[in-house]
């Protein structure tokens, strides 16, 4: 069992904290329990082994599955430490060779025990290039420039650097651990109250690194391609070589395989040479040929399939690190062909062949849904083509921005162009052709493309059949916007006049509507909250529409029905949209809105919508629960009058007093008032004429309250054209269209009146601790808070009465307004640099943001070259670059006013502080961390190295130090619906206390979540840590440790190495790592977690408290007691600070530093710090709880050792050196005591139960559920994934409280 919380209120705490968004409503198709137990049962197809021949090394056998196909076979050889130099073979069963794509379990006669031969097949000029290629990535294999670049899906991780290798092994290696003397001193930057704040420590150079050189060049061939007649002996392409040696040589590529020719670098002669030694495999040669290599080669490989896999796989996206270090650019052929043909044809090696991506896209929706296998494989294609194609727009959208395509109309001015690249169709941001002129122009034009992809991203998640959106991404780079969208079919051809046949090309004037579009869109229109409407359009006809009239609808040359422009999905936002004559609520006004914003796009979240809905429906159960008790009350005398059907019968057993049920409704109780509410509007609802007239009243009422549209069922909706520059309602709609105003009006006020206190209030009970700029975002998007309000949730923190118990939200939400006001100002003003001018105009922008030094100086460049004739003219410029220099004169004075200015229009918040200085000393900011959060919003990377940022004497920044400039990029992120239900019936398993089932539930999700993203994603990540956390309460903690290290990995590969989720994932390592002796590597990832959380936040953050309890824990346990002591003492008043001095974290504080004082015999301070616990615990809980005892325990116990220690003294100061001195007993802490210690403060704990206490608490969590069931409406599917890491509350107080442990949303697990 498993318990956590604070204290009791904590409990409903955690109850909120569980009920994330519903998504959408999409839970109403969600497959019975039953049915997918079954299901399941079909993917678990048992394994069986074969048996590998290949030639010149011993037969080895394979674990394969039956659902495998050949084609995994193959990779799997490729990737082998023993085979890995092979890419042209086939694999034959009794001399019949396999087809690549089949299926393992369609082969006839393949068992158990099989043997397959592998045979080498005769090369073409595509498989010479696949295998160059791979001999290539296989010589790359530890070199991490590729991570550093952001290609190929490649990225960073630090783990093995801190865990010295793998961790499974290490505990049987070093058996003799505590023994052993740790040195557990870290470097001073990690020291509590250290101001000096590294860069370089966060990216330790890896001892791997230091590539082993196995050749010095590889190359392409000058002599390439092959004439004519070499063609006929089969020459396919020839390499050049220099080996270690420094000998060069030339390769002929045939097809029978690699051999030396007799070429030199000026002189072709394609005769063999000697030795006259022809190889299958390119490695093979190079082994005869260089001994360096042959010996270089085999370590290299050895290295490489030690690595764990998860530091190799690719990511699903690309990931981009902000810093690097400086790097040797290495010749690398391959690189630069892939550079030269643009890799338009080497999407998958298929020359000449672009890929049709909204074929791709639309195919793989089709794919039949009917059971889990079938869905499991269109998830997986869905989410690979997603993959594919945001990589391939990303691409083309830095190639559409640095001037290397061609644009469609180049006539046209530079900013009106549009580009085709790989079937993919980009555009700019700009307002072309003044489309959004009555919305704000270019601004307005700016944001389309994020409502339009959020408005992609929401029909794709309704996913119904027949309705088709375009495979959308949005990458800004370079200060531009680029949407890329994949093409209709047929669309270039037509005039879009002719082609929209739903919705409107000009934004309400003519308009047109489509009986199929309307049925399709009909059923996306229950859970976006849609409410189908009519408009006039210019000929003043009534038009039915079931979207906003932006969103037009196309069908293809190839038949299918595409949605596009889904730019006002979403309801407008009034608090951001002044309306002559309109007025808002009081709410607003007080806030001071309706404010004008830049453009008149503003909509809200959809999260707000479903928040908004939810809150109604509540109201509109309280409502109606109200009237059915006071009509009760009035019929108590007669009861049967109410027999009307059994619907309501349960209505006139006057056993129920109404007295105390109306009493509890205001707190949500009264679960049997709003269950009878819920089956009378079911009753109503299916209007089956059982239900009587009051009742009906009752029920019409309540709907006429909460302004929904239905007046027998709660159903509220938006139009999502009212206040729509242009769109006009039909005369007989007025009164629906005033209650739709209204509707809006009241949807603004929420999100003043819920939203945001609630927000408040969350950050203050610590139910989310974002640490960063990124996670406070998520925390404010998941409450559907758009980032514009992000001024007012800062006003809201100033004036709260627990300020000081936000300073970090304060400190991370002005660092984040800082941030983004300067990102606006980035952007235009890298719009005028061109590309020679880059690195010094990025570097001239972050001395004036965040040096000190006064009047940073721009380098133009062309101060190298001096060229004869100045070309003015030249063609294909990119966007917008006229020959511009006025980036250059820009001064920090004139910035940080700028920024200021910004923060004042766009956030409404008025920023104390003119300099850069100014700010980190009002606002106690880190000039690191705004240059992390600079960085990863804008994608600059810069020199990984120490910025003397403080410096009055020179800027802290060269143009040197900038080493590139990545997009930025937002897609679309499929989901894996079946496992995310697994998950989800997992962690409610595990939150009843079932933790076997909720295991098997779990791993079974992880099995589901493989099958569809890979092995590699942000969601397996949650999994891998839930898993591993209930391994470790189980005891496993083998399992427990291999589990964390993946998710850990994880973490640093697709969220990034310092991300706050990281952070989190260490710090669950570092417990089981010291749960299994291995202590300093507990205490290294301890302090690699400490040095992260520093360089992001900085020391004064809630989560510091943890993590200096922890390493001072483990300190304590190793007996540094010196040194533990500035650990714990630090958390000490960290906790104080953030929980107050009353609270059970501080009592809990106090107890482990009395234990250290104790531990030095230093008897006094010990026992002042745990009478403060006591004191604490005697308030809160009162003389009789268990803590209370054991502290009051612990205090006599530490008195009688002062009290011996002093007789002790006095006996030696009466009779010196004679004295009979009794052994003084000094214990050192012992592990299990640490541990259990570790335990506490992390949130987990054990409780011995007997068979019977767990029957008693089944049934109990039983009958809470039931009681949930009916309070808590209808069930919420949560995103797991984005929760906050929840604190892990100091749970010793609910251990004598069982009845904490049935709260089944405590979120122990999902800390």
């Amino acid at each position: 069992m498993l318990l956590n919380g604070d204290c009791p209120e904590s409990l409903k705490k955690e109850e909120r904290a569980a009920e994330l968004p519903r998504e959408n409503g999409l839970d109403e198709a969600e497959p019975g329990e039953e049915a997918t137990g079954q299901e399941v049962i079909v993917i678990q197809d048992t394994g069986f082994s074969v048996k590998i021949l290949a030639p010149g090394i011993e037969p080895f056998s394979l674990q394969v599955s039956p659902q495998e196909m050949v084609q995994e076979i193959h990779q799997v050889l490729m990737d082998r430490e023993d085979t890995c130099h092979r890419t042209c073979f086939s694999l034959h069963l009794d001399g019949n060779m396999l087809d690549h794509f089949s299926e393992l379990r369609s082969v006839e006669g393949l068992q158990e025990g099989s043997v397959l031969r592998v045979v080498e097949e005769p090369y073409t000029v595509r498989e010479a290039r696949i295998h160059v290629r791979h001999v290539r990535d296989l010589l790359k294999s530890l070199d991490p420039s590729d991570a550093f670049n952001g290609v190929d899906c490649n990225s960073l991780s630090f783990l093995s650097v801190f865990t010295d290798g793998d961790l499974g092994d290490s505990g049987k290696r070093k058996k003799g651990l505590e023994m052993d003397p740790i040195d557990c001193t870290p470097p001073e930057y990690i020291l509590p109250g250290s101001r000096e704040r590294p860069l370089c420590p966060l990216q330790p150079q890896n001892r791997d690194w230091k590539p082993l050189q196995c050749l010095k060049v590889l190359t392409m061939s000058g002599w390439n391609p092959p004439p004519g007649n070499r063609k006929m002996h089969g020459d396919l392409m020839y390499l050049f070589v220099i080996t270690a040696e420094d000998r060069q040589v030339s390769i002929t590529a045939s097809t029978r395989g690699f051999y030396l020719n007799q070429s030199t670098a000026y002189h072709f002669n394609p005769k063999p040479a000697s030795p006259r030694f022809l190889s299958h495999s390119l490695v093979e040669l190079l082994n005869q040929i260089s001994p360096t290599f042959k010996k270089n080669f085999a370590v290299l490989q050895k290295k490489r399939v030690q690595r764990h896999p998860f530091e190799r796989i690719a990511t699903p996206f690309q990931v981009y690190s902000w810093t690097a270090p400086q790097a040797e650019h290495a010749m690398d052929c391959v690189r630069a062909e892939d550079a030269y043909t643009s890799r338009l044809g080497y999407e998958e090696h298929i020359p000449g062949q672009t890929r049709d991506w909204n074929e791709e896209l639309q195919t793989t929706r089709e794919l039949p849904r009917k059971n889990l296998p079938e869905r499991l494989l269109r998830e997986r294609a869905i989410f690979k083509v997603h993959s594919d194609f945001t990589a391939a727009a990303t691409r083309g959208a830095m190639a559409v921005i640095d001037g290397n395509v061609m644009a469609i109309n180049p006539s046209e001015e530079t900013k009106m162009q549009m580009f085709i690249w790989n079937n993919i169709f980009f555009s700019l941001g700009f307002d072309v052709r003044d489309h959004y002129k009555d919305f704000g122009g270019d601004v307005a034009a700016y944001v389309a493309p994020t409502n339009d992809l959020n408005g992609v991203r929401t029909y794709n998640a309704v996913d119904v059949e027949g309705l088709y959106t375009l495979g959308t991404v949005v990458v800004d780079y370079r200060g531009y916007r680029v949407t890329a969208q994949s093409i209709i079919p047929g669309i270039l051809e037509r005039d879009q006049e002719q082609s929209v046949i739903y919705g409107s090309i000009d934004f309400g004037k003519t308009v047109m509507s489509h009986p199929r579009y309307l049925e399709l869109l009909e059923r996306t229109s229950r859970p976006l909250k849609i409410l189908r409407h009519r408009v006039l359009n210019d000929r003043d006809e009534e038009v039915e529409l079931c979207s906003s009239v932006e969103c037009k609808g196309i069908i293809g040359n190839d038949g299918r029905h595409y949605i596009l422009d889904l730019l006002r999905t979403f309801p407008p936002d009034l608090n951001f949209l002044p309306v002559p004559g309109e007025a808002l609520p009081e709410e607003c006004t007080r806030a001071g809105f309706p404010r004008a914003h830049r453009h008149k796009l503003c909509c809200l979240r959809q999260e707000l919508v479903d928040a908004f809905v939810e809150h109604r429906y509540l109201l509109f159960m309280k409502l109606a629960a109200l009237q059915l008790m006071q009509q009760k009350a009035g019929r108590m005398e007669s009861p049967s009058t109410l027999e009307n059907g059994d619907s309501l019968s349960s209505e006139s057993k006057p056993e129920d007093p109404p007295g105390p049920e109306a009493g509890s409704e205001e707190e949500g109780g009264g679960a049997s008032g709003l269950a009878k509410v819920k089956e009378l509007a079911e009753t109503i609802a299916s209007d089956d004429g059982t239900a009587d007239p009051r009742s009906r009243e009752v029920i019409r009422n309540a709907c006429k309250a909460v302004g929904s549209i239905s007046s027998t069922a709660f159903d509220v909706r938006f139009n999502p054209d009212i206040f729509s520059p242009g769109v006009r309602f039909p005369e007989s709609c007025q009164e629906e269209v005033r209650d739709q105003k209204q509707l809006l009006k009241d949807a603004a006020a929420f999100l003043l009146s819920c939203q945001i206190p609630g927000l408040v209030k969350d950050c203050i009970e610590h139910a989310v601790l974002p640490m960063d700029g990124a996670t406070l975002a998520e925390v404010m998007r998941q409450r559907g808070i758009n980032m514009r309000y992000l001024g007012k949730v800062l006003d809201l923190v100033l004036r709260s009465p627990a300020r000081e118990q936000l300073d970090h939200i304060y400190k991370i939400g002005i660092g984040e307004l800082i941030t983004r006001s300067a990102k606006h100002i980035f952007k235009t003003y890298l719009q005028g640099v061109e590309l020679s001018g880059l690195s010094a105009a990025i570097s001239h922008f972050l001395n004036c943001f965040l040096s000190s030094y006064p009047n940073p100086v721009a380098h133009l460049p062309a101060d190298e070259l001096i060229s004869k004739k100045r070309n003015r003219r030249r063609r294909n410029r990119p966007p917008g670059a006229a020959d511009n220099t006025a980036w250059a004169v820009m001064t920090p004075q004139e910035l940080w006013k700028n920024i200021c200015q910004e923060a004042k229009n766009y956030f409404d918040f008025s920023l104390e502080c003119e300099t850069v200085d100014q700010a980190v000393e009002t606002y106690g900011l880190q000039k690191i961390t705004l240059l992390r959060e600079i960085s990863l919003k804008t994608g600059i990377q810069i020199l990984l190295k120490e910025y003397s940022f403080d410096s009055r004497h020179k800027p802290a920044f060269t143009e040197e130090d900038v080493l590139n400039i990545f997009p930025v990029v937002k897609h679309v992120n499929p989901k894996a619906s079946d496992a995310f239900h697994f998950f989800q019936s997992g962690q409610a398993k595990v939150q009843q206390g079932f933790l076997k089932e909720g295991c098997e539930l779990i791993s079974e999700a992880l099995n589901l979540f493989n099958n569809v993203y890979g092995a590699m994603h942000v969601e397996i990540c949650a999994c891998l840590r839930l898993l591993a956390r209930l391994h470790y309460i189980m005891g496993d903690y083998a399992e427990a440790l291999s589990n964390q290290q993946k998710a850990v990995l994880m973490s640093e590969r697709v969220m990034g190495i310092e991300h706050p989720n990281t952070i989190q994932e260490y710090m669950h390592l570092a417990l089981y790592c010291f749960a299994s002796s291995q202590l300093s590597t507990a205490l290294s990832l301890l302090y690699r977690a400490r040095y992260l959380t520093l360089l992001v936040f900085g020391e004064d953050h809630p989560e510091m408290a943890l993590l200096d309890n922890n390493i001072g824990l483990v300190l304590h346990g190793v007996m540094e007691y010196d040194l533990s002591l500035r650990f714990l003492e630090n958390a000490l008043a960290v906790s104080t600070k953030y929980h107050g001095p009353k609270s059970l974290k501080v009592a809990l504080s106090h107890h482990l530093v009395a234990r250290v004082y104790e531990s030095k015999a230093e008897f006094r301070s010990a026992l002042q710090h745990e009478k403060e616990g006591y004191t604490i615990y005697k308030t809160q809980l009162g003389e009789d709880h268990e803590k209370t005892k054991e502290s009051s325990e612990y205090l006599k116990c530490l008195t009688q050792q002062a009290v011996a220690l002093q007789r002790t003294m006095n006996e030696i100061y009466r009779n010196g050196s004679s004295a009979n001195i009794p052994p003084l007993k000094f214990t050192a802490p012992s592990m299990a005591s640490v541990l259990e210690q570790l335990n506490v403060i992390n949130g987990i704990l054990f409780i011995p139960l007997s068979q019977k206490d767990l029957e008693n608490l089944k049934a109990e969590v039983a009958r809470r559920q039931q009681l949930q069931e009916a309070n808590r409406n209808r069930e919420k599917a949560e995103e797991p994934m984005v929760t906050e890491p929840e604190p892990a509350g100091a749970p010793e107080d609910s251990a004598s409280q069982p009845q904490a442990a049935k709260d089944p949303s405590s979120p122990s697990l999902q800390g």
